[in-house]
């Protein structure tokens, strides 16, 4: 019967780690299979990643030009007004929790609401952006926008209140 305990590579499978530089015996010996010269035959002859044999390198000869600010750019997570009016009851609180608990969202980072689809109840709806139409339709139907600081603008914001504190306890020692 086959078992953990009696389980064998198929016979032929597995062979006996190459060992070099360990005599003439070993059947590697002298130059330890590198062969008797040229750039590879010593330690540190290889070739770089992208060598072509002397040959101006792909990676040079192609042009570069411009930059991106993609990472630099703020991503949002967007929900439509149509979700806020089938996940809200009217007079809700809508916020970045809120939203990740309905499952409109998957994070509490950078939110934004677009006025995508109708609303009829009176949701007061805090996010870090809207747009125009959202803003719109969100007081059109008697509820209230509240514009929340992002990550970055909360980080800056406290980096200036450090600045601040240090500044203000240098001139309390003078």
């Amino acid at each position: 019967m086959v078992g953990l305990n009696n389980l064998k590579p198929k016979y032929g499978s597995v062979h006996r780690k190459k060992r070099l530089g360990t005599g003439q015996g070993s059947g590697h010996g002298q130059t330890s299979t590198r062969g008797q010269k040229g750039q590879n035959s010593t330690s540190g002859g290889a070739k770089p990643d992208g060598f072509e044999g002397g040959q101006m390198p792909l990676l040079r000869r192609i042009p570069k030009s411009g930059f991106s600010n993609v990472r630099f750019q703020t991503k949002y997570e967007w929900v439509n007004i149509s979700s806020l009016e089938k996940c809200f009851k009217a007079g809700e609180e809508v916020t970045p929790e809120a939203l990740v608990k309905a499952r409109l969202v998957k994070h509490t980072g950078q939110i934004k609401i677009l006025g995508d689809g109708e609303l009829k109840k009176a949701l007061t709806v805090k996010a870090h952006a809207f747009s125009a139409s959202a803003k719109e339709k969100i007081e059109k139907a008697g509820g209230k926008t509240d514009l929340l600081a992002g990550a970055k603008a909360a980080k800056i914001a406290e980096v200036i209140a450090q600045a601040a504190a240090k500044k203000k306890s240098r001139t309390d020692k003078k």
